[in-house]
């Protein structure tokens, strides 16, 4: 298959309902138990004042969004860079979106900026990644 870059300008988003399920399930498989997570008379002396999210769930949902919208099936981030400057709560809705920013003709690899916000609007996660879109070899 031969690559057919995104435009420049093209979006996507990926929207889910964090659960205390998601929080014990990324838990299980990360070993990521931190108090802030799970004890919530912990949780509720610090600044957050209630449980907060695993950050891994959050930028989780970019590896959805790259692998299944855009640029879409095969691809893999070849570079993060996160900011997190407010928490996501158990229960909040949070939408991913992807901007692209730059896609190569040459090579199938896509530089988007990416923003997650919670149902508030309050933003939860902003930076760039770097994608690489694998494609099957023509048969």
């Amino acid at each position: 298959m031969t690559w057919d870059p995104p435009r420049i300008g093209a979006r996507a988003r990926w929207t889910r309902t964090i659960t205390a399920e998601d929080v014990e399930l990324y838990a299980r498989i990360t070993g990521d138990r931190n108090p802030l997570h799970f004890d919530a008379e912990f949780a509720g002396g610090t600044s957050f004042g209630r449980l907060v999210v695993q950050g891994g769930l959050t930028n989780g949902l970019f590896n959805a969004l790259v692998a299944m919208e855009l640029p879409g099936p095969g691809s893999v981030f070849l570079h993060q860079e996160w900011d997190y400057p407010a928490p996501v709560f158990i229960g909040d809705i949070v939408t991913a979106e992807a901007e692209v920013l730059e896609a190569r003709a040459d090579k199938p690899i896509t530089r988007m900026r990416c923003v997650a916000t919670r149902q508030d609007g309050v933003e939860v996660l902003r930076g760039e990644c770097l994608v690489y879109t694998v494609r099957p070899q023509a048969s």
